[in-house]
């Protein structure tokens, strides 16, 4: 987005840009006849003429693409609207510099041969001014996109580097470690099992830097491990419930995302509670919109931001990857002591680099 100071920037540049190219152009023209032929006074005030309405034809037509955002659009159809409106216009400003020549020279002469000359004259001057236009915002645009792909690249980095520390900090290792020895004698296959569980969790969270984007089944394998290793830890006080809808399994989304959010359900809340609580991992579809829901027995606590460091950077992530729609919310749900973290991810930006 544009602040004031690039937006007066940039409309400077424009209008220096315009004034400049319409003079230049006009400029060659007169150098030209001068050279050819001797220029008259109709050649100045046709020329005259042909500044003005080249500068407002050509404005009034930027105003059109900046509302219809047409730079945005796909390769063909800038293509297409290049060729039809230089066309369009040329025959436009042709049409008026003729009649403006006829009403101020009423026996100058005007044919179909030098009208058509005409039109393709200015028509090939404003798919030059085309050229120029979406040749500036298609640069403009590359670079945008090559620093949001560096501001993700870093935001992705730092948020699976937040998420490995948390799986790997001393704490986190201390509890699953004693949790799988008081297993060892009372339940050898469990401490087993739990043994795996860990491993896996450990190796899938040093994978994960490999890919901008996994499958909700690879997230949720991950999530069943760290959810059944925290089960051992927090015994009757834990349970969870996965209900995700199996036309979801195959859809992208960014690694961690799902865990990270589990992982802030059991540190905010269900360790806050002696009775313990459960949590409620869902997915489903909507739409064209992915919807995956964090739930969990707790309260906000209101004396403390719900959007911390690791939040923020968590929508950051979704909204550089999948645009303004992508979002995260957490709220408590009224007349319950439930908190709900919800994700959303449009679908049709979901791909499998």
């Amino acid at each position: 987005m544009l602040t004031f100071g690039k937006m007066a920037k940039h409309n400077k540049t424009y209008w220096i840009a315009q004034v400049g190219g319409w003079s230049f152009y006009t400029l060659i023209n007169l150098i030209f006849f001068e050279l050819t032929a001797k220029t008259t006074k109709q050649d100045y005030i046709i020329y005259f003429f042909v500044i003005t309405l080249g500068i407002s034809i050509s404005h009034i037509y930027r105003t059109v693409l900046k509302k219809l955002k047409v730079v945005e659009m796909n390769f063909l159809y800038q293509i297409i609207t290049m060729l039809i409106s230089s066309v369009f216009k040329g025959a436009i400003t042709a049409l008026i510099i003729n009649v403006i020549l006829k009403v101020i020279f009423p026996g100058a002469p005007i044919s179909f041969e030098n009208l058509l000359k005409d039109i393709i004259n200015f028509s090939t001057v404003f798919f030059v001014w085309n050229i120029i236009y979406f040749g500036y915002h298609y640069l403009v645009n590359y670079k945008r996109a090559e620093i949001d792909n560096l501001r993700l690249e870093a935001a992705g980095k730092e948020s699976e580097l937040n998420s490995l520390k948390a799986q790997l900090n001393p704490h986190f290792m201390f509890n699953s470690m004693n949790s799988i020895r008081a297993l060892v004698d009372e339940d050898p296959i469990k401490a087993k099992q739990a043994v795996t569980q860990l491993s896996n969790i450990l190796r899938n969270s040093l994978l994960m830097n490999k890919s901008k984007e996994i499958t909700i089944k690879e997230e949720m394998n991950l999530v069943k491990d760290y959810l059944d290793l925290e089960k051992i830890r927090y015994e009757e006080r834990l349970s969870f419930e996965l209900s995700i809808d199996p036309k979801t399994e195959h859809l992208m989304v960014p690694p961690l995302i799902i865990q990270g959010q589990v992982e802030n359900a059991i540190k905010h809340g269900i360790s806050k509670l002696e009775q313990g609580g459960k949590i409620i991992v869902a997915t489903k579809l909507k739409d064209s919109l992915l919807l995956i829901t964090v739930t969990n027995t707790g309260q906000l606590n209101t004396e403390r931001s719900i959007t911390g460091l690791g939040f923020n950077n968590s929508l950051q992530r979704l909204q550089l990857m999948y645009g303004k729609k992508a979002e995260i919310k957490i709220q408590e749900i009224p007349n319950t002591k439930l908190v709900e973290t919800h994700i959303q991810i449009p679908l049709k930006t979901q791909t499998k680099n």
